[in-house]
């Protein structure tokens, strides 16, 4: 009889010990917080075209004559060269969205195509502020402009050249 309670005692303890060795460790535990910022989607909208007002070439042969509008509207034209009337005014967007976010603004130079004549171009060069803050989420937004600037010379065709901006917004 002792030699089969030792047999039953070892059996006993190999089964414990297979218990304790399957048994999971302790586990740890770790928390973590978890946030959402959600954004409005940008709109954009057109408020206002820009406009250079009407421009006269001298005579003579000359290059390089700089007729420029800055966004924030002030005009200006070569003198000597050319004589520049009428109502100028940059070009005007308004962008929405949510408040505090740096919005990136991508407006490439624009070609002005002659409307008499579409072989001759010219290029606006864009003065673009690149970014702005939105002070406020959804209306009314932020207005932005964008100005310009084109290069003329004695060669240059007569009649309206017309272009078209293509103005990008994101969030940066």
């Amino acid at each position: 009889m002792r030699q089969a309670l030792c047999v039953t005692s070892r059996l006993i303890f190999a089964a414990c010990s297979l218990l304790l060795a399957a048994a999971p460790a302790p586990c740890a535990t770790q928390t973590a917080q978890v946030s959402a910022n959600f954004i409005k989607p940008l709109t954009l909208a057109w408020v206002q075209d820009m406009d250079l007002g009407s421009i006269v070439l001298a005579p003579g042969t000359w290059s390089g004559a700089k007729v420029a509008i800055t966004r924030g509207g002030v005009f200006s034209c070569a003198a000597t060269q050319l004589t520049c009337t009428g109502a100028t005014k940059a070009a005007t967007y308004n962008v929405q969205g949510s408040n505090q976010q740096v919005i990136r603004i991508t407006a490439p130079d624009v070609t002005l195509v002659n409307q008499n004549d579409p072989t001759k171009t010219l290029l606006l060069t864009v003065d673009n502020p690149g970014s702005v803050m939105l002070t406020n989420s959804g209306f009314p937004g932020v207005n932005f402009s964008l100005g310009g600037s084109i290069t003329l010379s004695s060669t240059t065709a007569a009649g309206v050249y017309t272009g078209t901006f293509n103005v990008t917004v994101d969030y940066q």
